[in-house]
């Protein structure tokens, strides 16, 4: 192999990959950061009709059933866009995609640029874990060899499901006894006496931070509480037994409380939220850490949190209780498949980050249908 095919600074094992967003055929703005939770391969190969293009496609159109989504996926990376607008390169769902990096900011931040031109690359492949860490750096340059190596890399990974490649627990707080059964009670009686309206998510379109319902994503309705002496009683319990223990494990001091509200997830529509981090769009980037603090714990199944990036665990605080967790980590609420769950969902900052978000408050879209007194997050 030409040592002039491998770069002298590249990704190694353990290194972190770049998160970037870039339009693949079915998507103009996918985000990379959402695979986690499986093992994903980048594949830098210049163009379509490169040696690296031609011999990636080939190895595809022979391994294609490697690919699935659920366990591996694969993103090939050319620097000419029109590979995707004339089909040289075509999106193969589940399982294979193609980015098309007209700047060649990818392949900069994966360290594959050899050149200014996009499609001047180190053609490469890196196999990343399910936190999106760099497992295997393999090269391109010589097609045998790397279909070789690849599929030895591809044979050894653990299937997911079985939770064998898992680092660990999640890095959350699990406390107990944060509202007593009386409060939880409460809220829920809140909740139903004024019903609750379809909850949708953020996502970053045109610099802003953009509010949008999709029931293939997300299917929860939330009650915003706007009884004051409701909200001091959430505000209070907060301040004198969960912030002190959120400065014990995490040294972070919070001051400020985003969102009072009672969540509805009913098994009756299986209601969930798929997986996401909570502070990637423009006017939600000053959340620092999120809380979920179940009210009905022992009354519905399913419906329990899990950090994909740390395996399958699942992670369920008792009634009155919370999970505590940095906004940057990937999570997702599981289906709840029998049962009602409700649920208090706060996010907490402090005043460094109330300066962000003060200065970013402009950039919020509503969601759809919510109506203007039913704001997307209400201020304490």
């Amino acid at each position: 192999m030409s040592t002039s095919a491998i770069p002298e600074r590249r990704l190694r094992p353990g290194d972190p990959a770049p998160w970037f967003m870039a339009p693949t055929h079915s998507n103009p703005r996918f985000s990379f950061d959402t695979m986690a939770g499986r093992f994903v391969v980048v594949s830098f190969v210049g163009r379509a009709e490169s040696p690296a293009g031609r011999a990636l496609r080939d190895f595809l159109a022979r391994h294609r059933d490697r690919f699935d989504d659920a366990n591996v996926a694969i993103f090939g990376v050319t620097g000419d866009p029109t590979d995707l607008t004339e089909k040289r390169l075509v999106e193969q769902v589940p399982g294979v995609r193609w980015f098309a990096d007209a700047d060649g900011d990818i392949a900069r931040q994966f360290k594959a640029a050899r050149g200014d031109d996009p499609t001047d690359v180190y053609p490469q492949t890196i196999v990343l874990d399910p936190a999106l860490r760099t497992l295997v750096w393999a090269s391109l340059a010589e097609p045998d060899q790397h279909a070789r190596a690849l599929l030895a890399v591809l044979d050894r990974l653990p299937r997911i499901a079985e939770d064998r490649w898992s680092p660990g627990v999640a890095p959350v707080l699990i406390l107990p006894r944060v509202f007593e059964p009386a409060f939880c009670r409460r809220l829920i009686d809140y909740y139903e006496a004024n019903g609750g309206f379809a909850s949708g998510h953020m996502t970053s379109r045109d610099g802003k931070s953009v509010g949008v319902l999709d029931r293939s994503r997300k299917r929860r309705t939330d009650c915003m509480i706007t009884d004051e002496p409701l909200k001091d009683g959430i505000q209070g319990r907060l301040y004198h037994r969960l912030i002190p223990m959120i400065q014990r494990a995490f040294q972070f001091n919070a001051t400020r409380i985003e969102r009072y509200i009672v969540a509805r997830y009913d098994g009756a529509d299986r209601g969930f939220f798929f997986p996401h981090r909570d502070n990637t769009s423009p006017a939600t980037k000053h959340r620092r850490f999120a809380v979920t603090i179940n009210l009905n714990a022992e009354e519905y199944e399913g419906g329990d949190l899990r950090f994909p990036e740390f395996g399958r665990r699942t992670y369920r605080a008792p009634t009155g209780g919370a999970v505590v967790f940095s906004c940057s980590l990937t999570h997702e609420a599981l289906p709840v498949t029998r049962g009602v769950r409700y649920a208090t969902l706060p996010f907490l900052y402090d005043e460094a980050a109330a300066e962000i978000r003060a200065a970013t408050r402009h950039l919020v879209v509503p969601v759809p249908n919510e109506g203007e007194d039913q704001p997307i997050a209400a201020e304490e």
